[in-house]
């Protein structure tokens, strides 16, 4: 059941919205680290073939001047066993839930996904590699504070609007990971003060209500049809039903993240994910809402990475990781 739903989901959103776009800006940021210094393959994503093409291209090119031939593989295993072979000087990981060497935390979304030993596995493919995991939102903020809209910002908030909800916070030019790794989690925030001592399975939380799945849900009952956020947006300016759910979308959105700047104060607030299409129509409340309540409003702009942060960031986990082998300059 579980490598079913991973079937559908490769088939129906990575071919379609992550392999499509990441091949340029993976390879253009590759290129503008220094091409050729060093070999850093970057796993991001951990799916069952969820390569895409552009680093399956580095890795070829790997294995081509190690005098390896590296066929196809049908599997992530197999990819990672091949890559392997090749001369990686470090390896970086970026999955939605909190990896850890035996499972995966808070990635309820991927029937299968807890019970997957990430680290393991990997640690197994590459043996004596430098590893390093990150969730797919603290990877994208790394992405943004190193080489995107929030570089030079401190503090500074990455908010992530896809089919769940999470937020990541930058702090002396490191994103914070808190006790467990769950810094910044917002979706399991409590919406309401009757839901106080109530655990997140027995109440709706954040992300139950705020979240580009819940957002399809509340639209499909609504009007007993599947729509994207780009339609029900769309439909928003002419339906009054359309326009009531969208309002109260943003609006709750809106309630959260001020919260989170009052107390974070951060310098800048950058949005990214699915949902960031719809940037237009979401910013305008948001900007509202913070120059309203915040005490020093900090600035929100739109992520340069909002759909490829999580795989860049990985990159950027990957090319920290090799500077403790290579030494300091790959970083240069």
């Amino acid at each position: 059941e579980a490598q079913a739903y991973l079937d559908h989901w490769e088939a129906r959103w990575a071919d379609t919205r992550i392999h499509g776009t990441t091949k340029r800006q993976v390879a253009a940021m590759f290129a503008e680290k220094r091409p050729g210094a060093y070999s850093l393959t970057p796993v991001s994503n951990l799916l069952r073939s969820d390569v895409p093409q552009s680093l399956r291209d580095m890795v070829d090119g790997q294995c081509r001047a190690a005098g390896l031939t590296r066929p196809r593989p049908a599997t992530l295993r197999g990819t990672m066993t091949q890559m392997s072979r090749c001369c990686t000087a470090a390896v970086a990981a970026a999955t939605f839930g909190i990896p850890f060497e035996d499972r995966v935390e808070l990635a309820p979304a991927i029937p299968g996904w807890e019970s997957l030993a990430f680290g393991r596995e990997l640690r197994a493919a590459f043996p004596g590699v430098p590893l390093r995991m990150a969730t797919d939102v603290k990877a994208a903020a790394l992405a943004e504070s190193r080489w995107g809209a929030l570089a030079g910002s401190d503090p500074a908030i990455y908010l992530n609007l896809g089919t769940g909800l999470a937020t990541a916070i930058v702090a002396g030019g490191n994103v914070i990971n808190g006790a467990h790794g769950a810094a910044g989690e917002i979706g399991y925030n409590v919406r309401d003060p009757a839901d106080v001592g109530r655990p997140a399975t027995t109440r709706l939380t954040l992300e139950d209500v705020v979240s580009g799945r819940a957002l399809a849900e509340i639209a499909r009952a609504e009007f007993g049809e599947r729509l994207s956020t780009a339609e029900l947006f769309d439909r928003a300016a002419t339906d009054a039903a359309a326009a009531r759910i969208v309002e109260t979308f943003i609006g709750e959105l809106s309630q959260h993240i001020v919260n989170l700047a009052i107390a974070v104060d951060p310098a800048t607030i950058a949005v990214g994910g699915g949902l960031a299409r719809s940037w237009e129509t979401l910013a305008p409340t948001m900007r509202s809402a913070l120059d309203a309540a915040v005490p020093y409003p900090p600035d929100l702009v739109l992520a340069k990475f909002p759909f490829d942060a999580p795989l860049i960031g990985a990159l950027a986990l990957g090319v920290e990781t090799a500077a403790a082998v290579l030494g300091e300059e790959v970083l240069q």
